[in-house]
């Protein structure tokens, strides 16, 4: 039978007493406390540079998922099928409920200090995208997904609904790429890079646990060198699309975020050409495009039917949120 690498745990002097499928991974409870083995599939150079960082974060009294070394002191093992795997201790808590403004204000707060905390000296091969070059490139992507319904004709309600909205969202976009040249953009990256400024890359809830008072951040495997606000933006753009872009839910979150680590004027101007991209839409005709076109889950047309209905109040929340700043 498939063990989803339970067998590792003797190279770690670890049993496990109960296991379970999570998000992934396996969770299991060992005598030295709860662990998550996951099948690894990275660079070994760079989950050590995580892991520098996991520990550096743990010494300063931020709770996070390090690693374990095995007993021959590797990050990594190979189970009997020389499956890689690794293993990391695992917090007890719960997800951040996105329903609970308490939640998402110990979320903002934690994330603001893990900025402070967040750095080490740049490698070359780990720095994030230049924001302006994705933006073109996803510009590019929408507009090939344009020709090709059009060019096969749209035989689905998702073809359709995107044919019928896709002028619109890419005005948008490359209003952000005029936006992004009209800032300052270009120095922040320098400055964060030059400073070793590290985003966590896939905050959002499901990577928070609550633990009563504490609050504990996992999955820093799509970590990089980047500008911060990166991070900011994608926890707050998931609360936000689920609060129908409530501009005092967002001033609630900037507040929380701006009282631990204060957001300068450049970062302020970034957050609000973020969230002037159509991100979500862009992913959705991606996904679309990247997926089997034949069938498309009624699910993504709900969300495309979202988007198309919340768009005015997406186009109005930079303004009423970042004013002309």
């Amino acid at each position: 039978m498939y063990d989803y690498g339970l067998s590792v745990l003797e190279q770690y002097g670890l049993t496990a007493g109960s296991s379970g499928r999570v998000r992934g991974a396996l969770l299991c409870q060992t005598e030295k406390g709860s662990v998550i083995i996951r099948e690894f599939h990275g660079s070994e150079k760079k989950i050590a540079m995580q892991q520098t960082l996991l520990l550096k974060l743990k010494e300063q009294g931020c709770q996070v998922d390090f690693f374990l070394e095995n007993q021959e002191g590797s990050l990594v093992s190979r189970d009997k099928d020389a499956i890689p795997y690794t293993v990391q201790n695992w917090p007890e808590g719960r997800e951040c409920d996105t329903k609970s403004e308490a939640d998402i204000r110990k979320s903002v707060k934690t994330l603001a200090e893990l900025h402070k905390k967040m750095q080490l000296p740049v490698e070359e091969d780990y720095k994030g995208r230049n924001l302006r070059d994705e933006y073109t490139r996803h510009n590019q992507e929408m507009k090939k997904i344009r020709m090709f319904i059009r060019k096969k004709g749209a035989e689905n309600q998702f073809e359709k609904e995107y044919l019928s909205s896709v002028e619109w969202f890419l005005e948008k976009g490359e209003a952000a790429v005029s936006m992004l040249e009209m800032t300052d953009y270009q120095t922040l990256r320098e400055k964060s890079l030059a400073e070793g400024s590290i985003c966590h890359g896939e905050y959002n809830q499901h990577n928070v646990l609550i633990l009563g008072r504490n609050v504990s951040v996992t999955n820093f495997g799509h970590w990089s060198f980047d500008v911060q606000m990166a991070d900011l933006y994608r926890f707050m753009r998931k609360i936000l699309e689920k609060y129908s872009w409530d501009p005092r839910m967002a001033e609630k979150m900037l507040s929380a975020y701006n009282t631990v680590r204060p957001i300068s004027e450049s970062e302020w101007k970034n957050l609000k050409v973020r969230f002037f991209y159509p991100e979500k839409y862009w992913k959705l005709a991606n996904y679309y495009y990247t997926h089997k076109k034949v069938v498309v889950s009624g699910k993504n047309v709900e969300k495309l039917h979202t988007l198309i209905r919340q768009k005015k109040q997406w186009e109005e929340f930079p303004k009423q949120c970042f004013g002309q700043k």
